[in-house]
């Protein structure tokens, strides 16, 4: 039941909380400029993150108000960790993410939503 729980509160979260767009697809990191992002990337308005800011998110290419996974990352360079949400993620979309944030300083751990949320 605490796995189910888990996915339930993220799903809730994406439901009640706008995504801000702050990466779109194509763009460079303002910091980083190696850095690319192949999809939308941005935040959960008014939430907050293990870095203090709001709750970030990819967004692929389906029903972005449905919660696809989340990917769990480590950066040395930052040195932080964080859950970022996948939201209307395709399998192949997923993959790509993690390839993102498996490279360099970082390291990634993708946890796919089960059925019922995906």
């Amino acid at each position: 039941m605490p796995a189910n729980s888990f996915w339930k509160t993220l799903d809730a979260l994406l439901q009640t909380h706008a995504v801000v767009i702050d990466r779109p697809a194509g763009s460079t990191h303002p910091r980083y400029p190696d850095f690319y992002y192949p999809l939308d990337y941005g935040y959960l308005e008014g939430t907050a993150g293990g870095d203090g800011q709001g709750i970030d998110v990819w967004l692929g290419s389906g029903d972005r108000t449905r919660l696809s996974g989340v990917v769990c990352t480590v950066d040395t360079v930052k040195s932080d960790a964080e859950l970022k949400l996948l939201a209307g993620c395709t399998a192949a979309e997923m993959e790509t993410i993690l390839r993102v944030h498996n490279s360099g300083p970082q390291a990634a751990l993708l946890l796919p939503a089960p059925p019922q949320c995906a």
